[in-house]
């Protein structure tokens, strides 16, 4: 289904705000050179740290405008040290993951969660470590004993929660950061 075609619910949007965005790119430990992609990258609160941090950037996001904001944003920035952006327009739902190894550090739609920690975690994924904003419940869900909907390889931990005045709008519950890495993978 094309993005013209979504359901609105689709373009809900929580904002993540600078200050937090910037403390979560230091917790996932960006080194200079690491790929990492910014899913549904937004206006870019977490794709500017993670350029700052030396990181090639793969900002993905599916609203057009936003994208194009991105880009232009971003143009400015080219050939400054240390790191780069490409933003990549794709629905996330239907976009296909590098297959060299890749960190995420993202504050993903919410509604694809699920859907995202799956195919992340695929046994073909070359995925070396996420570090994703979600609802609690979920991040819960996902770092408990049964670690619904991650492969084998893959452990997860429920890292400290996002107040609600981290982002523009609230959400409408909490919201908590969950660190996903593959097995021996140490950055």
């Amino acid at each position: 289904m094309s993005g013209a075609t979504r359901p609105d619910r689709r373009w809900g949007w929580h904002r993540l705000l600078a200050e937090p965005a910037a403390r979560l790119v230091v917790a996932a430990r960006v080194r200079p050179g690491d790929l990492v992609l910014d899913l549904g990258a937004g206006e870019g609160a977490l794709t500017e740290p993670l350029r700052a941090a030396g990181a090639r950037v793969l900002a993905v996001e599916l609203h057009s405008g936003r994208a194009d904001r991105l880009r232009s944003r971003f143009a400015a920035a080219a050939g400054r040290e240390p790191g780069t952006v490409t933003v990549v327009e794709a629905d996330l739902a239907d976009f296909r993951w590098p297959s060299r190894p890749f960190r995420v550090v993202a504050n993903p739609p919410w509604s694809l969660g699920v859907l995202l920690l799956r195919s992340l975690t695929a046994s073909d994924s070359a995925l070396l470590s996420a570090h994703l904003v979600l609802p609690r419940g979920l991040v819960q869900q996902a770092a408990g004993a049964r670690r619904r909907g991650l492969g084998p390889q893959y452990a997860a931990d429920a890292l400290r929660p996002f107040p609600r005045e981290a982002f523009v709008p609230p959400p409408p519950g909490p919201a908590g950061v969950l660190e996903v890495r593959r097995a021996g993978w140490r950055p």
